[in-house]
């Protein structure tokens, strides 16, 4: 995939994983409730928490640049990644896809290095690199050897300054990103249904217009508008940069003052502050028939509190409660609908925490031939129903953190993990304790937290249904 034609919108997968064992017996012993030695220390029995980068360091820059370190010595590489504190939920009315197509255009040069120079260096010195946009931030990243991060610095620093575009650049690239709605969206029927839950879960907030944007919107996007949103989001006091890898924290600051230091601050983006979305009257469902639909689903959606919205242990309740509901073959929606009913093929339920705003929980369903969309939708119904009525075991709650915690070790056996953990963290309103304590505030969610949360949050849902044209088929809900 070359980096200047196609690039993710949203968070991509990127688990590299390292051999670490320390990490993994530590992570294994907490799936196994047995004591291990944590990373050369005491031996940790079953239940000890653990922080999350322990040796991170953090300092800002004079300018404004706020700058993350976390030293990784198993290999001579780094993950250089800078963040900017600006998403497609801060574009201006009518130009959707903006800050998307500026991620685009960040790859096509500078002043100092022009036509793709950049691109072309990292894949000189074999590294890899890309970028991504959500609705809270902007990132472009690097991953190459540490003696090459100095140059990566130097070059990312330029074009936080330094772009050049013109029509010539940006009608092409126009093209480019419309081709990519093409692809991901209209041409792929789950998408457009998730597209128009968005738009009708948040009537009044711009989490409700897509990140990539609507097609018309798009179409008249222009260098004008880019470069407007350029000047006004891309300074160092609106950025964030983190590096992990084999670096020390002295080095990061030193290379960081010789290049982006010399970035002056060119606007004052200033708080963040979006409309906020009115209470859900009632249900709202949509429904999607598409004659490419093989397969009927279901999805429903909450909106709840976040990590940066949520008061008290709500996020991290809803995190546990999404394990317990829909997490894995043990969780309550698998054995109601898979292994006892027989009438689903898969079912879960995943919690979206990282959002500066109020964001989303979800439950996703797709029946078995010879069953209905009905049919998820009671099981549903019922297994959130008997959680806020009775709550869950003490044992589903412990399977639960323990499995969370694994995570969260695991995660820490990749550098890129970990920065991508730490970058969208920091661009979503948390701070460096909160994501360093996360295990900790996981182990002090109790039972009643659980019930609490699931039934004072999830609420009637938004429904979307996706089905085969044909009303015949019967699978459909009637």
């Amino acid at each position: 995939m070359r980096p200047d034609r196609q690039r993710e919108i949203q968070s991509m997968p990127l688990t590299l994983r390292l051999p670490h064992k320390p990490l993994a017996a530590l992570a294994c012993a907490l799936l196994l409730q047995a004591p291990v030695a944590l990373l050369g220390g005491a031996p940790a029995q079953a239940g000890d928490t653990v922080t999350i980068a322990p040796n991170l360091s953090h300092f800002s820059l004079d300018n404004g640049l706020q700058v993350v370190v976390i030293p990784d010595h198993r290999a001579p590489v780094a993950t250089h990644m800078i963040w900017y504190k600006v998403g497609a939920a801060d574009e201006p009315p009518g130009q959707s896809g903006v800050a998307h197509f500026l991620e685009h255009l960040m790859f096509k040069g500078t002043t100092t290095h022009p036509d793709g120079a950049f691109s072309a260096m990292v894949a000189e010195l074999g590294g890899q690199e890309n970028a991504f946009t959500s609705n809270d931030y902007t990132a472009y990243f690097q991953r190459v050897a540490k003696e090459h991060l100095p140059l990566m610095m130097e070059l990312e620093a330029d074009r936080m300054q330094n772009l050049v575009l013109t029509d010539a650049v940006v009608a092409p690239e126009r093209d480019v990103v419309l081709e990519e709605r093409r692809m991901r969206v209209d041409s792929d029927p789950a998408a457009r249904l998730q597209e128009t839950l968005s738009a009708v879960a948040y009537v009044n907030h711009p989490y409700g217009s897509p990140v990539i944007g609507w097609e018309s919107e798009i179409e008249a996007l222009n260098s004008a508008a880019a470069i407007a949103f350029y000047d006004r989001f891309y300074t160092p006091n609106n950025a964030i940069l983190v590096v992990a890898g084999d670096v020390e924290a002295d080095e990061v600051r030193r290379l960081a003052q010789d290049t982006y230091g010399k970035v002056p601050r060119r606007a004052e983006p200033g708080e963040r502050l979006r409309p906020s979305e009115p209470p859900l009257a009632g249900a709202r469902s949509v429904t999607l028939e598409d004659p490419r639909v093989r397969q009927p689903s279901v999805t429903q959606t909450w909106l709840v509190p976040s990590q940066a919205t949520g008061a008290d242990r709500e996020p991290e309740a809803l995190e546990l409660l999404a394990k317990i509901l829909g997490g894995g073959a043990t969780s309550r929606l698998h054995k109601a609908a898979v292994l006892e009913a027989g009438s689903a093929i898969s079912i879960g339920s995943y919690y979206q925490d990282t959002s500066l705003d109020d964001t989303r929980f979800l439950v996703y369903a797709t029946p078995r031939d010879g069953h209905t969309l009905e049919e998820m939708d009671t099981i549903i119904a019922e297994t959130i129903r008997a959680v806020a009525e009775t709550g869950v075991s003490e044992a589903e709650l412990d399977r639960a953190k323990r499995r969370l915690i694994a995570d969260a070790i695991y995660a820490q056996d990749s550098q890129m993990r970990l920065a991508r953990i730490f970058g969208s963290a920091l661009t979503s309103g948390q701070a460096i304790e909160d994501v360093q304590t996360w295990p900790a505030q996981i182990q002090a969610v109790t039972r009643e937290d659980i019930q609490t949360a699931a039934r004072r949050l999830l609420a009637p849902p938004v429904t979307g249904y996706l089905k085969p044209a044909d009303d015949a088929d019967p699978n459909s809900r009637s």
